[in-house]
């Protein structure tokens, strides 16, 4: 498109905003018919900028790429392979982090002079909730 049509283009949308404005001052008071005066100036201050150029080819190449994903099968490929992509990384950090857990009872060395046990670990987490409960029992919270 020339200058001459995004500059009828911006008249247009310009006019039909002006014929918004005025009904919605008649209609429903001054703030209404300033918000839409407002509305009614982005589209001259858009094409004195070269914005509307900018959004109207931002929207082509959008329509664009979203026929060419919903027609062609090449790229529905790519999207379920990256689909099994991101399920294998979700995978792979399950196991990595099964894997840690275990190594890590494994890999830790006896300090000298103790001898490994086959005594059961206490939790601390269970000491915390005896205590917890015999406060509850001690203020008659049961």
């Amino acid at each position: 498109m020339d200058d001459a049509a995004w500059a009828a283009l911006a008249l247009s949308l310009t006019v039909a905003g002006s014929i918004w404005t005025w009904v919605a001052f008649r209609r429903r008071g001054l703030a209404s018919g300033l918000r839409a005066l407002a509305f009614t100036l982005l589209p001259v201050a858009a094409y004195l900028t070269k914005t509307l150029q900018l959004v109207t080819g931002i929207a082509g190449e959008v329509t664009d790429w979203v026929a060419n994903l919903v027609w062609n099968p090449l790229v529905w490929t790519g999207v379920l392979l990256g689909g099994v992509s991101v399920v294998l990384f979700v995978v792979s950090g399950t196991l990595r982090a099964r894997r840690a857990g275990t190594d890590q009872a494994a890999a830790k060395p006896l300090k000298p002079g103790t001898k490994a046990s086959n005594q059961p670990v206490v939790d601390d987490d269970l000491g915390d909730m005896a205590e917890i409960e015999a406060l509850l029992r001690k203020r008659g919270i049961s």
